[in-house]
């Protein structure tokens, strides 16, 4: 192995590119491959967490994230069908206190291109577009992708950050096809002047109901308005980015409150995407090659928490990295160790939200009933393990 030999980060997306930025700040060269013709985001609103501003800071970019991110003053859960607010929990200088860092709603562009601004900035990560990896063999003593074009690149490591239909993750684990949840998101984003005066809210806004939920809130300095519709589906498209129905959607929220319906109406196109994940495993590394994001622990968005998770998955590699001092095996087996419980709580945890939101008939009830009497202070305890993680 040269020791020029550069990293190889499979996925140009948020998580291979706090990958490449928190090596870079390491002294370690990475060459970051992607398929698409661009670096760029598919996709609209995300919301990050204190641990995720954590993460940024760590990565030199939280002031830059800052500016392009809108603060709610609370998250709102609302029962979709009786229009009634659930509970709230406060998002604004208690809840700061409290955790140390703000809770943020995103456009997924606008993170991943402050990400790839630093990463450009960084005379040690190399990009290559257009490229589609094929295959990979690792030696032990350095790793071989293949490209779709006969080419050979050689790194002395290989992280496979190639999402949730990894190529990478099928050699190291081989675990088959995803885990198809049965629910279907649906997405759009409007200018804030096509929404309605009373429903500008500065929060995160969520309509739980039977088998169907819908998220709104705010963008970009409150330009945009973001909204997710989510409902239970026997059908199957591979990607994020197909054209969904609103026929469709109009029957699955059938029976919700007028402002349920006044939100869904102002949306004439839908971009869809069926929503996976796996079970948890506690191994996704082998030899130098080691995977990152959803390609190691997809998991469904009800926790809202794949971004930062992928982004704690590059700064601990990174450091486990630089602890090992080249011993890239040692090094990923570390890393897994103190991720893959952490993560695994995601997964779970995300399931466990989704059935929650879609509840109907007794369990609504019950739902409605144990978050309504709920203090912000009991709120912030119940996510403390989720924020409170120092990485």
């Amino acid at each position: 192995m040269s020791l020029q030999d550069p990293i190889v980060i499979i996925g140009g997306g948020i998580g291979g590119l706090a990958a490449a930025l928190a090596l870079s700040h390491k002294g370690f060269k990475t060459l970051l491959i992607e398929q698409a013709e661009e670096f760029r985001e598919v996709g609209a609103g995300i919301q990050v967490g204190p641990n995720g501003f954590r993460v940024l800071e760590t990565l030199g970019v939280a002031d830059q994230v800052r500016e392009l991110t809108v603060l709610p003053d609370d998250l709102i859960f609302m029962d979709s069908v009786s229009a009634e607010m659930v509970t709230t929990i406060p998002t604004g200088a208690a809840f700061r206190e409290r955790f140390k860092y703000p809770y943020a709603l995103v456009h997924r562009a606008d993170l991943h291109s402050v990400l790839l601004a630093a990463c450009r900035e960084s005379a040690d990560v190399e990009f290559r577009i257009a490229t589609k990896v094929v295959g990979y063999e690792d030696d032990g003593l350095s790793v071989c992708v293949t490209t779709d074009q006969g080419e050979t690149i050689r790194g002395c490591a290989l992280i496979g950050a190639d999402g949730l239909w990894s190529k990478v993750r099928e050699k190291i684990v081989g675990d088959g096809a995803l885990v198809v949840s049965g629910h279907i998101a649906y997405r759009a984003v409007l200018p804030i002047e096509d929404v309605p005066l009373e429903f500008r809210r500065n929060s995160m806004i969520l309509w739980g109901g039977p088998k169907s939920h819908l998220v709104q809130y705010p963008l970009r300095g409150g330009k945009l308005f973001n909204l997710v519709a989510v409902f239970h589906s026997d059908r199957y498209v591979e990607g994020w980015n197909t054209e969904g129905d609103p026929e469709e959607l109009r029957r699955r929220f059938a029976g919700t409150c007028d402002t349920v319906q006044t939100l869904l109406s102002k949306i004439e196109s839908w971009r869809m995407w069926v929503l996976c994940d796996r079970e948890p495993v506690k191994n996704w590394s082998q030899g130098r090659t080691t995977l990152l994001g959803d390609a190691a622990h997809p998991m469904l968005q009800y926790l809202a928490q794949g971004a930062c998770m992928a982004m704690e998955d590059g700064v601990v590699l990174a450091q486990e990295i630089e602890k090992c001092q080249g011993d890239f095996e040692s090094a990923f087996k570390a890393y897994q160790a103190r991720r893959y419980l952490r993560t695994g709580r995601c997964q779970v945890m995300a399931r466990v939200h989704g059935e929650f939101y879609h509840a109907e008939g007794v369990a609504a009830e019950l739902r409605n009933n144990m978050l309504g009497t709920r203090t912000p202070e009991q709120a912030y305890a119940g996510l403390s393990w989720l924020y409170d993680a120092v990485i």
